[in-house]
């Protein structure tokens, strides 16, 4: 190998490394988990993180220079997303890593998560041929801001906040299925610890809204004129849609 050759690996993984450096801090896997929500402007990401504004503005623009987000302006706000699918991948297999290798994280899964909910979760394949037989409720348990931006079709809205609440609200007769921002986000776990305890059955779905859209599942957002959501009948998918749902979630791991 020429000199030359040696120095333009080492450049190159320099670059690689960059990227990875942009990944090594909370916040910032963070606010990549909220981004794969959705579309959102800085303010809003400061409130769902629960960090401040400025705090949310620098960790943003290290993620932008290491190209994992990319930014537009609307009027005023500065509007920010996943610059490319490959970036929630690419967090995915950081955290099944760690999961895997780490005894820590496992134990923070199990204390935590686990606790609430130990049984096994729907898959996407499963939760596809359920809503075609109507015998199941799909649960989005995020915040509304989320939900509007792009949700599983014929989804209810059941913030945690809201849950206990609404109860009254969700049939009885069907088993529920709660989603959230993931598969390490502990709404879905909280959520159907709570469905339980007052006498529903409720499982999770496997992971969450990013993974079942980033599958090419079908999805729905808020109406163009704002004032509410498109709502289909559940079970209207069609056998092309199963099907494909079906080769996604036999090939995954």
């Amino acid at each position: 190998m020429s000199i030359g050759e040696s120095n333009a690996g080492f450049l190159l993984f320099a670059q690689f490394a960059s990227v990875a450096q942009a990944m090594g801090h909370a916040h910032r896997l963070l606010l990549l988990q909220l981004l794969a929500q959705g579309e959102r402007p800085v303010e809003s990401l400061a409130t769902a993180s629960g960090l401040g504004l400025t705090n949310v503005s620098q960790h943003l623009q290290r993620l932008n220079r290491a190209g994992l987000v990319t930014s537009r302006r609307r009027g005023r706000q500065v509007l920010y997303r996943l610059s490319d699918a490959l970036v929630l991948t690419l967090v995915e297999t950081l955290c099944k890593v760690a999961e895997r290798r780490l005894g820590q994280v496992r134990a923070i899964l199990q204390d935590h998560f686990r606790n609430l909910d130990d049984l096994k979760p729907v898959s996407r394949r499963e939760l596809i041929q359920r809503l075609k037989r109507q015998d199941v409720v799909v649960i989005d348990v995020r915040p509304l801001e989320e939900f509007l931006a792009g949700h599983l079709p014929g989804a209810m809205n059941l913030p945690p906040g809201q849950l206990e609440q609404r109860l009254s609200e969700i049939p009885r007769d069907r088993e529920i299925v709660a989603y959230c921002r993931g598969p390490y986000c502990v709404m879905s776990y909280e959520a159907v610890h709570v469905l339980r305890r007052r006498g529903f059955k409720a499982l999770r779905l496997e992971d969450g809204y990013p993974e079942w859209q980033a599958a090419g599942l079908p999805v729905e957002s808020s109406s163009p004129n704002g004032d509410g959501t498109r709502r289909l009948p559940v079970g209207r998918y069609r056998p092309e849609v199963v099907a494909k749902a079906t080769s996604f979630t036999s090939r995954a791991p």
